[in-house]
């Protein structure tokens, strides 16, 4: 296998080594145009219609779906669906995500609500629930959030008895934030079997009876997603429905949220190239003193820098996609059954799963944030289809675990893996820490392409080594406790991640078609890398001021500046020339 999991903090990547988007094979792109077209067609022309709930639409739409194969994209053949691999999974994904409350209904179907049957499921299960759940025929829904646990999952208090002649387990308990909830036939419920520590998943249907809805949530957006409040009243399950082994609930909750956690930023970037779409029509098309918007400076700036962060964060998600991709493949090949291969290449990938989920959705805020200003007053009407934007963008950093628990488990992955001797950070820190304390090396000027970019990114890691070692040092057994610190950390490793991801992306682009095609993809790598920099020095100057103190402060802040230095590089006029690219195109056109 090429690359572990958080292994891109102390080893290079090679830009033949990943995967980007300028690959999609022909089949793939058909996929893609399927989605593109559903979207189109059976979702924006009713948003309207779905936001109000109108009875059965949503239903209707999931099954129109499964029609067109689009809920069984990566479902095998042999169970209904048409077996892609997963990055053609993520493409399929990034489409649907454009398409409002529609793409929570269906990627609460297809992910949360699927795919543990898919995963975790036996035969008899498996055969039974997924080619209809592939269809559409049934739709699905996944009950772990409870009013007393939320990100403490664990912590639920949906209880599970077994009955008196041994052939039932009797379900008890209210789950809350139920996407789907409204008309799921099947219901994947995690409880606890008496006083199990642990949580165990069942699977429940419908018509098992014993089971009550609240009436639908009044949510600031995803409107036209059901949301209820789910209660089991000695709902009967029959103990062939306990899904995988007793109190293996957790870790089935745990790695299907570390997949949700991809999907969702797949899912927000294509959210974001519809409101890209949006905004640069509207600047094209609105007039003010006399000109198009899209003529001004500040215009196009928000137009750049919504493209430039969105094709950043999607590289990011596409070199993660092949990276699980791959690992999914190597384990097959070593013997593991699909099903199980598919969770532990995901599992592999958690550190960059939370990263991507973090990003993808700061990206979409910032993005529809944007969207609205270009819009100006009628950014603010109900009437323009920036507020359903605005409104519905505005989850995905609560959804999957919030953002500050993906920060904080991006930074404990990590040092739980290199703890376990799965990666090595002791050795480059130390190395960096002799660095400190050295002469400075003087190495020739190297002028060749990438070369300063790259020289940047070295640093950036640098700076995160210096940083999260040090922290460990310093705090040892309370650095779990210092939250601010941890996020200074996080904030460190994912921006770090996204610029090598940008310039990973750009350098493989032009030795496919040349440097003279890509220079739009030059500009928008260099303003990321560059923008990166400061904001590199700032999170890491908060962590340092934090914990260390005195002569040992002052030499870690000359190593943080050293490892922040850049050479001057005008970001406005690289801007202007993408911004040009977007306006005349009038789409976003990466």
């Amino acid at each position: 296998m090429k690359t572990k999991g958080g292994e891109f903090l102390i080893k290079e990547t090679l830009a033949q080594d990943i995967f980007i988007p300028e690959q999609w094979t022909e089949e793939q792109l058909m996929m893609k145009k399927t989605c593109e077209d559903f979207i189109d067609q059976e979702v924006i022309p009713h948003l309207i219609r779905i936001d109000n709930q109108e009875a059965g639409l949503m239903p209707a739409i999931l099954e129109k779906a499964g029609e067109l194969g689009i809920l069984g994209i990566s479902i095998p053949e042999d169970l209904g669906g048409l077996g892609f691999d997963f990055t053609t999974s993520m493409l399929t994904t990034e489409v649907i995500g454009g398409g409002h409350s529609a793409a929570v209904a269906l990627s609460a179907h297809t992910g949360i609500g699927t795919l543990p049957i898919l995963y975790y499921g036996n035969e008899a299960q498996k055969k039974k629930y997924i080619p209809k759940l592939a269809t559409g025929e049934w739709k699905a829904c996944y009950c772990l959030t409870e009013p007393g646990s939320g990100s403490d999952a664990n912590s639920g208090k949906t209880n599970a008895k077994l009955s008196a002649d041994g052939k039932h387990y009797i379900l008890n308990g209210q789950k809350m934030w139920i996407t789907n909830g409204g008309f799921a036939d099947i219901f994947t419920v995690f409880a606890k079997i008496d006083d199990d520590k642990n949580l165990s998943a069942f699977i429940v249907e419908k018509a098992f009876g014993g089971i009550s809805l609240n009436p639908e949530e009044h949510k600031m957006g995803i409107k036209g997603s059901s949301t209820r409040q789910v209660f089991f009243n000695d709902c009967k399950v029959p103990v062939e429905n306990l899904l995988s082994d007793r109190e293996n609930g957790f870790k089935i909750a745990v790695n299907i949220l570390n997949l949700g956690r991809v999907k969702l930023a797949g899912a927000a970037i294509g959210g974001c190239k519809k409101t890209i779409n949006l905004s640069v029509q509207y600047a094209n098309e609105r007039n003010q003193f006399g000109r198009p918007i899209s003529k001004y400076g500040a215009i196009r700036y928000k137009l750049a820098e919504q493209a430039i962060r969105v094709f950043a964060s999607e590289s990011a998600i596409y070199r993660a996609s092949q990276n699980i991709e791959d690992a999914i493949l190597a384990l097959k090949e070593g013997g593991m059954d699909e099903a199980k291969a598919k969770l532990k290449g995901v599992e592999q990938f958690a550190v960059e799963a939370a990263i991507l989920k973090v990003h993808g959705s700061e990206v979409l805020d910032y993005v529809a944030d944007e969207g609205v200003q270009i819009y100006g007053g009628m950014g603010y009407s109900a009437e323009a289809p920036m507020d359903r934007t605005y409104r519905d963008a505005r989850i995905n950093r609560i959804f999957e675990g919030t953002n500050e628990i993906n920060r904080l488990l991006i930074v404990d992955m990590i040092l739980k893996r290199a703890m376990k001797g799965e990666l090595d950070l002791m050795g480059p820190a130390q190395k960096v820490g002799a660095e400190l304390v050295g002469i400075p090396e003087m190495s020739e000027p190297d002028d060749t392409l990438f070369a300063y970019e790259k020289k940047l990114i070295v640093n950036y890691k640098k700076a995160i080594l210096l940083v999260a070692g040090g922290a460990v040092q310093k705090l040892m057994a309370t650095l779990s406790k210092e939250q601010e610190i941890l996020m200074n950390i996080a904030d460190m490793i994912i921006e770090t991640y996204v610029a090598e991801s940008v310039l990973l992306r750009v350098e493989k682009m032009i030795s496919m078609k040349g440097e003279a095609a890509c220079k739009i993809q030059l500009d928008m790598m260099r303003v990321y890398v560059n923008g990166v920099c400061d904001k590199i020095g700032l999170y890491g100057k908060e962590a340092l001021n934090s914990y260390a103190e005195g002569d040992e402060l002052r030499m870690m802040l000359m190593g943080l500046k050293r490892f922040t230095k850049q050479e001057p590089f005008n970001m406005k006029e690289a801007r202007q020339r993408i911004a040009e690219k977007i306006i005349a195109e009038n789409k976003y056109c990466f």
